[in-house]
């Protein structure tokens, strides 16, 4: 009894003096993608553990939740017409195993949080159409012809089955064009809205989202034109700041206001290269007041445009709304990872959609004579059988862990090494780190005093939870 008693004190001694218990050490799980394929956002067997002290020699990247910037809304992908085709000609039964993995929250899923649909047609439509298509030479100014049309076969059965998944997720809504007849060309590519249709546009919209509404699907946010400055996509249509202002200030804005309706407004949409255009917009406080943000593309131009639009205007949202990632001459996750996700994230975007979620392996469908032929779906569906594409593990290193509400938190980047860090609702810390080096890095992960060793390979991303 008295050598057991030795021996149980002997013991309590040594986790005294040279570390933590299991009960007591916060611990840290990695789910890693790495460029040979090996790993596809799979966690990993080992967790390591929170200890005092670092090795003065290596990297540090420190988390400081502290320090708090945007609230995030989720991550997505656009949910084209093409992307509703291949979803409904699966098997029912295939296709629900697959909105499982997409928008569920089960192990193996990847928990899609934000959505994105077109208004009428996009370029992944397989032809085009508006709501409210006439004959040539005819006007329908009331609006009498509205009609959901082909949305009401592809589009909203299968947001009605992910709702049936994820009630809460968010949708933002974009228009390709305006119907032809409110174009200053008649012509689906290119032309203006006409301003004495400026009005009848507004009722447009509003009664998209009443009646999508009434279809049992809530539309949380629009943007007023997808690409304003890009008259070369089948459909498309060039809306400039001034005449996006005076939409909004004089119509729409008013409009939402008399009829009470909730959908946030959102300006711009287009590339990284001019965040002059939206500055321009909310530099009106008139149009401002009706505007909850600014949606960029990422085709040309920096991130780092979307903070100068935050520092003009902090009290005004970022999003981030639409990117390709696409596997080309290997897979490749860093550099997308890196540029897109973090890179957005950390200039005050509040979400991530990327282009576009399903396509098969032609990257069908598209409109002819403009629509896009290279945009390669996160994933490429044949029938029942899928492939998961870059652009889903784009997406799963943040939807899977990040969940709406929660708020970026200050983490410190070196080298190749890009981060952005998170805390969830429910204070969970979640930090993903791309290497878009071509060398393997060690670093510390600095948190509140205690670290963890970490090594991230060439070309792999790790999110970390704790």
């Amino acid at each position: 009894m008295f050598r057991q008693s030795i021996q149980t004190f002997a013991v309590f001694l040594l986790l005294i003096l040279f570390g933590f218990t299991s009960t007591n050490a916060q611990s840290l799980s990695l789910w890693l993608s790495n460029k040979e394929e090996t790993s596809l956002l799979a966690k990993q067997p080992r967790t390591l553990s929170f200890i005092t002290g670092q090795s003065a020699t290596l990297p540090v990247v420190e988390i400081n939740p502290d320090q708090k910037f945007q609230t995030m809304d989720g991550f997505g992908f656009a949910l084209t017409g093409g992307s509703a085709q291949h979803l409904l000609s699966m098997t029912t039964a295939a296709r629900a195993k697959l909105l499982q993995e997409l928008f569920g929250h089960a192990e193996g899923a990847i928990g899609i949080s934000y959505l994105r649909v077109s208004i009428g047609a996009s370029d992944l439509n397989d032809h085009v159409f508006s709501y409210d298509d006439l004959k040539q030479g005819e006007t329908d100014v009331q609006l009498k012809k509205f009609n959901l049309n082909v949305d009401t076969i592809e589009v909203i059965p299968v947001l009605k089955e992910i709702l049936a998944i994820n009630p809460k997720i968010k949708i933002l809504a974009s228009p390709w064009s305006a119907p032809l007849w409110m174009k200053t060309n008649n012509n689906i590519q290119g032309g203006k809205l006409k301003e004495e249709y400026y009005g009848v546009y507004a009722n447009y919209f509003l009664k998209y989202i009443q009646q999508m509404k009434r279809a049992g699907v809530v539309i949380d946010a629009i943007t007023i034109q997808n690409e304003p400055f890009n008259n070369l996509n089948t459909p498309s249509m060039q809306m400039f700041a001034k005449e996006q202002l005076r939409f909004i200030r004089d119509h729409l804005g008013p409009l939402f206001a008399r009829t009470k309706t909730k959908t946030k407004i959102i300006l711009y949409d287009h590339n990284c290269d001019a965040p002059e255009y939206p500055i321009s917009v909310l530099t009106d406080s008139k149009a401002a007041q009706y505007i909850d943000g600014s949606g960029f593309h990422l085709y040309t131009g920096q991130t780092s445009a979307m903070t100068k639009v935050h520092e003009a205007y902090p009290q005004k949202n970022l999003y981030f709304t639409e990117m390709m990632a696409v596997s080309r001459n290997g897979f490749n996750i860093a550099t997308p990872v890196d540029r897109i996700l973090i890179g957005a994230t950390r200039n005050w975007s509040k979400n991530v959609i990327l282009w576009n979620l399903a396509a098969n392996s032609k990257n069908e469908p598209h409109t002819d004579n403009g629509g896009c032929s290279v945009c390669q779906g996160a994933i490429t569906l044949e029938k029942d059988q899928v492939t998961r594409n870059t652009a889903y593990y784009v997406i799963g290193h943040a939807a899977k862990f990040i969940n709406p509400g929660a708020v970026r938190i200050a983490s410190t980047q070196f080298g190749d090494v890009g981060t952005v860090a998170f805390q969830n609702p429910s204070k969970q810390i979640i930090l993903i780190a791309a290497n878009k080096g071509q060398s393997a890095q060690t670093f510390n992960i600095l948190y509140k005093g205690k670290s963890v060793q970490v090594n991230l390979a060439a070309g792999a991303v790790g999110t970390y939870v704790w």
